[in-house]
């Protein structure tokens, strides 16, 4: 019973604490990394890669195929063996082995080897890319529930002041020192923060389901995160020229990897097509062998009279008969040879070149030479436009970082102004010499500033971490 006892209690402290788990960013972010749909995606993108190498290395490779077959004949059929006209019935089976190696076909197989390897690198680089925009937008997601999270322990924290006043005024109302109005107004003040802190609330858990499904996680009601130390972590990017910053989103950034390995695949289609208009040199080889059961005759000596004499012809001019001996033979029916014996009796080897010269397609080889052009043309224009987009993304995210840091600066300060302010309206509050809604108005200022500083804050950090990330910061290897 003891046994049972701690069991269950063993196994409730699991769950409890399994229910009690908050994630952390970085354990978000490798989450979603092994489990988001899209990333699995990319990752058969790049199974789908291999195939297509493992296709291209089999073209160099002979091709061997066998085949066989069986089948029985009834009435007049060829023996396949003899290929004599029979009227009977037999049955007969073949089969036969032909080999083919293409020595030359205008470097196409070589070509197609090169781009598959093209096009597996491609792939890796849409996986990462895929990975650096999963990772930030369960950064954005997680630094959303934590803004949230501050928004709503400072309204807590505010109503507690609040409430405060609210015994404070009482007091001083059930002494005469203040009007029956200043008590209203803190009451109608406490009522509207209650109902902010109902809406903050909402806005966490709404967050936090977001989250969740961003990480295609069920368990929405015992799904929470870790919202403290998480503080503005610069590594001296936002420090850095805006050109500097530009240039190396351009070596590293998957983007502009994925828009150049675009224009190779699109310069290999057409090296690709124009093989077409070379000759194609082949080898072959083929062995095949054959079997029937029909009997067959043969001629066989006559024991009692071996030779028999027959005229052959005259002698011309004279009349004079020509006599000829011959073997005395008479046709014996013998059974047909066993399988294997037939199978080597029976067999033949063919082996040769085939060389293929294309003269005239309609126009197709030079179609697809065209088409193949187009696409090239096309491919180095989206890669132009790539860089330009980057170029213009990357300045703007320089832009809005430094405005975010101007923002949390001018928060600051805003803070700091607000704080002085409302001390000094709650010290003139508590004397008596300002009403209840002028201190009310200085409290809802210096509510809203911490709003904003916080809202400033984490704006700030996650734009920093866009910065970095253009910059060539893994985005597992960014630090808050």
């Amino acid at each position: 019973m003891k046994k049972s006892i701690i069991i269950v209690l063993i196994f409730t402290g699991i769950l409890s604490q399994a229910q009690n788990k908050k994630w952390t960013l970085k354990e978000c972010v490798q989450y979603a990394l092994e489990n988001n749909i899209s990333v699995k995606q990319s990752e058969l993108d790049i199974e789908l890669a291999d195939i297509e190498k493992l296709t291209a290395k089999g073209n160099f490779i002979p091709s061997i195929n066998a085949g066989g077959g069986v089948s029985e004949n009834t009435g007049l059929s060829f023996n396949p063996v003899t290929n004599n006209a029979q009227t009977t019935t037999f049955l007969s089976a073949s089969g036969n082995i032909n080999i083919g190696y293409t020595l030359f076909d205008g470097l196409r197989n070589f070509r197609q080897l090169q781009r598959a390897d093209i096009s597996r690198l491609s792939s890796q680089y849409r996986l990462a890319k895929m990975k650096d925009d999963i990772s930030l937008f369960v950064a954005n997601g997680y630094l959303t529930v934590i803004l949230n999270k501050a928004n709503l322990e400072v309204l807590k924290s505010q109503n507690l002041v609040t409430k405060e006043q609210i015994e404070r005024t009482q007091e001083l109302v059930d002494a005469g020192s203040l009007p029956r109005g200043d008590l209203l107004e803190i009451k109608a003040t406490d009522a509207s923060e209650q109902q902010q802190i109902i809406n903050a609330e909402n806005n966490v858990q709404i967050s936090l389901i977001s989250l969740a499904q961003l990480l295609l996680i069920k368990d929405y009601e015992n799904f929470d995160i870790e919202d403290e130390g998480y503080n503005i972590v610069d590594d001296g990017v936002a420090s850095r020229d805006v050109s500097e910053i530009i240039a190396s989103a351009k070596e590293n950034r998957s983007e502009i990897k994925i828009a150049e390995q675009n224009v190779e695949l699109a310069e290999m289609d057409l090296k690709i097509a124009k093989g077409a208009n070379l000759p194609t040199l082949s080898a072959f080889f083929g062995y095949n062998t054959r079997f029937a059961n029909t009997p067959s005759f043969v001629n066989q000596l006559d024991p009692d009279n071996p030779t028999i004499t027959q005229q052959i012809g005259v002698v011309e001019g004279t009349g004079q008969s020509v006599i000829g001996t011959f073997p005395n033979t008479f046709p014996v029916e013998v059974a047909a040879d066993p399988f294997i014996d037939q199978l080597y009796q029976n067999d033949g080897i063919g082996y040769g070149l085939q060389l293929n010269i294309p003269i005239f397609n309609g126009f197709n080889t030079k179609g697809n030479i065209q088409r193949s052009r187009v696409s090239l043309e096309r491919s180095k224009f989206q890669l132009e436009q790539a860089e330009l987009d980057l170029e213009s993304t990357v300045y703007q995210a320089y832009v809005d970082a430094k405005g975010a840091l101007k923002s949390y600066e001018a928060a600051q300060l805003a803070i700091e102004s607000q704080e002085l302010a409302y001390n000094y309206a709650k010290e003139r509050y508590d004397v008596g010499l300002t009403n209840a809604f002028d201190f009310s108005q200085s409290k809802l200022r210096f509510d809203n500033a911490k709003i904003e500083l916080n809202r400033a804050k984490y704006d700030y950090i996650f734009k920093l971490k866009v910065l970095e990330l253009f910059f060539g910061i893994p985005a597992t290897e960014l630090k808050f």
